[in-house]
């Protein structure tokens, strides 16, 4: 397989990827064939799949309009993958034009990406770290430079949740970056569950054990273990919902019924 003139020496191609392959099911081109394999793998048994992340990203959008709109400037998201149109300084630039946003991921090809496309923006930037170690994230010099930690914080965790397992304890990783986070801070969130596909468990299942052959597993938490990230937060209404119902532009009885698969939330501390 020939590599990319983009793809880091470091990485190595022929492993699949879950942001390339999410990368592949938004359109993008970033991503390579043993990406592309794998998630056609998982679409013979979800054929939505795309449209999930369609609705995961239109949430995104959403949620980061509305926290801009609250007054928050300031915008944390680790697992942002491979960047795309709509990412998240530009849904925050169209409320609050001074909004300074941070890029976390573990990628080497997100990170690579990230540095081209955001290279000349002082007030963007992104860090190569790992969800699972808080602290490096928030003693990075890029986090120390753009965040001020006095001041609220847009904490956003799309789409990540679901590849750490509970052996990880993500419980305590949310936790110990959120308590970081001064008062009127914001906890962004969507996660997957076998709640709300329109398939039997067993045939979605399909597809979330091409996740564990990849080595990647997608943990399917349930409405009640989701929540459980929330623990310190006031929702902001409609509440944890699937992500088509949170607060939609267009009727939710128009929308393709994979956008309604798993949940979304918008949590804000007092």
């Amino acid at each position: 397989m020939e590599r990319p003139a983009w793809a880091p020496r470091s990485i190595d191609i022929t492993v699949p990827s879950v942001s390339r392959m999410y990368d592949f099911y938004l359109g993008g081109s970033h991503n390579f064939e043993v990406d592309r394999e794998a998630a056609r793998r998982a679409m013979e048994f979800m054929p939505g799949l795309p449209k999930v992340m369609q609705a995961n990203r239109a949430f995104m959008r959403r949620a980061v309009r509305h926290a801009a709109g609250a007054g928050v400037t300031q915008f944390l998201d680790i697992g942002s993958g491979i960047p795309t149109f709509g990412s998240v300084h530009e849904a925050a630039r169209r409320v609050r034009p001074d909004a300074r946003v941070v890029y976390v991921d573990r990628d080497p090809v997100a990170v690579a990406h990230s540095q081209a496309v955001l290279d000349g923006d002082e007030h963007v930037d992104i860090v190569a770290a790992d969800l699972l170690k808080p602290r490096d994230i928030l003693a990075s010099e890029q986090v120390e430079r753009l965040i001020d930690l006095n001041r609220p914080v847009a904490l956003l965790l799309v789409a990540i949740l679901h590849f750490v397992e509970d052996q990880d304890d993500p419980y305590t990783a949310v936790a110990e970056l959120t308590s970081a986070l001064a008062p009127g801070s914001m906890l962004v969130l969507t996660h997957a569950a076998y709640e709300g596909i329109p398939l039997p468990p067993e045939r979605a299942g399909g597809a979330v054990e091409v996740y564990k052959d990849i080595r990647n597993p997608l943990i399917m938490r349930t409405r009640e273990e989701i929540a459980r990230f929330f623990e310190g937060y006031d929702m902001v209404e409609p509440g944890l919902v699937p992500m088509a119902c949170w607060r939609p532009e267009s009727a939710p009885e128009d929308e393709d019924p994979y956008a309604f698969s798993g949940f979304a939330g918008v949590g804000r501390t007092a």
